[in-house]
């Protein structure tokens, strides 16, 4: 049996609609807000269908030097057209992209994961630099 880390699927999110993309707006500024855009399907579109969905978007901060990882937090997309009716007949979905606001300390590491249901965990990052 391996690690949790064996299990996680990356690519390059031009190439691949199931990982996450993670956009930072404008130039971060220790000590500053500033707004992280979190998204799935972002080149290639994914499929948001009763059967075949992303979950959730998970966002992680690693700090430069530090051992431990932060976690900064889990969205949630939890309509995917399910009715009575029948699969995909429902009046609402939701669509895997948020937009969050972070304050960091010191530079680091933005880290991404997301789940769809048939496709399992997958993982992208982005360095943040003041």
């Amino acid at each position: 049996m391996g690690s949790f880390g064996d299990y996680l699927q990356k690519s390059d999110w031009k190439n691949e609609k199931h990982v996450p993309v993670i956009e930072i707006k404008g130039k971060p500024q220790k000590g500053e807000p500033f707004d992280v855009d979190l998204s799935v399907g972002y080149e290639i579109p994914h499929p948001h269908t009763t059967d075949h969905h992303i979950r959730w978007i998970k966002l992680f901060f690693q700090p430069e030097g530090e051992k431990f990882t932060v976690h900064l937090g889990s969205y949630y997309f939890e309509a995917h057209a399910e009715s009575v009716k029948g699969a995909d007949q429902g009046p609402a979905k939701c669509e895997p992209f948020v937009t969050t606001s972070v304050t960091l300390e010191q530079p680091g590491k933005l880290m991404a994961i997301s789940y769809c249901n048939i496709h399992g965990l997958w993982e992208s990052e982005e360095e943040v630099k003041f």
